[in-house]
């Protein structure tokens, strides 16, 4: 999935606020792709792909560190079987073709989820992936797949209670799918749709949320350049009031 093209320069230097360490992306608008084009929705899925090879080849010519994406959701199980069947068929097809890619590129892959209900190939496929690309640094890629927000909360909190440990709020987020990054800085989703649809419930709490009009398989650099502008134009508080945001910038100048 790594971007094989020259790298492209970014649209204009980014602010003060610089650039997010933890960009997420609902990939949204495939299937409505396609649908333009009278093309069958499973043409809306690989072309998503290609635009999923350009924005990790984006992010590490940008600086960004880790890459988390919504590939299929706990919920899309309801769609049409040979819809299902046919993300299935490319997402073990995409391990075959994309991991020599990403391993050449450094980085490491991973893909939260459930393996409940996954073909044995592809969960074989998720599992060889993961240990192939285990020592790469340059960029972390989470493709989200067969996962949902609550899915996540409910398996930390059970994981938690198997092994009688408390539940408190550090140790149920020690417990989740995505422990292993920080929290997402910057969650973009594609498409015109503005709803999370249960990615990231617990991580997004104090994310900075970019909503784009493009359809997912028309992204291009330049629209991840606006997002990544409009990041570093916002002052991320916490809580606090914008004086003590601007103070403490003040004492670490």
């Amino acid at each position: 999935m790594a971007d094989p093209t020259p790298p492209s320069a970014a649209a204009a230097p980014l602010p003060p606020g610089g650039v997010p360490a933890h960009v997420a992306i609902v990939m949204d608008g495939n299937g409505r792709w396609a649908r333009q084009r009278l093309l069958p929705r499973v043409a809306g899925h690989r072309a998503g792909m290609e635009t999923l090879r350009r924005v990790v080849g984006w992010s590490i010519e940008r600086g960004v560190r880790v890459l988390t994406v919504f590939a299929f959701s706990s919920e899309n199980w309801s769609r049409p079987a040979d819809e299902v069947s046919a993300i299935l068929r490319l997402m073990v097809q995409a391990l075959m073709d994309e991991v020599p890619r990403l391993d050449e590129a450094g980085v490491r892959l991973h893909v939260p989820g459930s393996r409940d209900g996954l073909p044995a190939s592809l969960v074989d496929g998720i599992a060889q992936a993961e240990a192939r690309t285990a020592g790469n640094d340059r960029l972390v890629l989470n493709v989200c797949f067969n996962y949902g927000g609550r899915w996540d909360i409910v398996q930390a909190a059970q994981a938690l209670a198997a092994r009688g440990e408390p539940i408190t709020e550090a140790s149920l987020a020690g417990a989740l799918a995505l422990a292993h990054v920080p929290d997402p800085d910057l969650v973009i989703r594609t498409g015109g749709e503005q709803r999370i649809s249960n990615f990231l419930l617990w991580q997004i709490a104090y994310s900075e949320l970019y909503f784009s009009d493009r359809l997912w398989p028309a992204f291009d650099a330049a629209e991840f350049d606006r997002a990544l502008a409009a990041y570093a134009q916002r002052q991320r508080r916490f809580g606090r009031t914008p004086e003590q945001v601007q103070a403490a910038a003040a004492r670490a100048a």
